[in-house]
């Protein structure tokens, strides 16, 4: 049983490399549309450019950065305009992300609770212990 299981299976393995009724005729891919040429049109919107000016496409990685973060001179569409409008985008400090960090920033202090579970030590909880307030 097990050679004929093995004769078969070579048979069939051997039946896909065959020509004889396995061929389909199909078309070349590459003989079904001529290709076109390579062309650059041309862009009348283009300058030359100017001896001694700033290359547009030379900017600095961290002045790309500070557009990216900070906004840079994107359009912005009328309803985006009206939306931070409304949000109050008017009346809000244009550098509040620098001043974020100061130390004369006023922060909200969030109680002792807060302070001591992100002072709290390492570790799985097992020697954790019901304090004042929850006996």
């Amino acid at each position: 049983m097990r050679k004929l299981v093995l004769v078969a299976m070579t048979a069939v393995a051997l039946a896909g490399c065959g020509r004889s009724g396995f061929d389909r005729a199909r078309p070349d891919e590459f003989a079904t549309a001529r290709q076109a040429p390579l062309v650059i049109p041309p862009d009348f919107a283009l300058t030359p450019p100017q001896p001694g000016a700033a290359r547009p496409q030379d900017q600095s990685p961290s002045s790309q950065a500070l557009d990216a973060l900070f906004g840079g001179p994107a359009p912005r569409s009328p309803s985006e305009t009206s939306a931070l409008s409304s949000a109050g985008r008017d009346v809000a400090d244009a550098g509040i992300r620098a001043s974020a960090g100061d130390p004369q920033t006023v922060v909200v202090d969030k109680g002792t609770v807060t302070r001591d579970i992100v002072a709290a030590p390492e570790g799985d909880g097992q020697a954790a212990r019901v304090s004042a307030g929850g006996q």
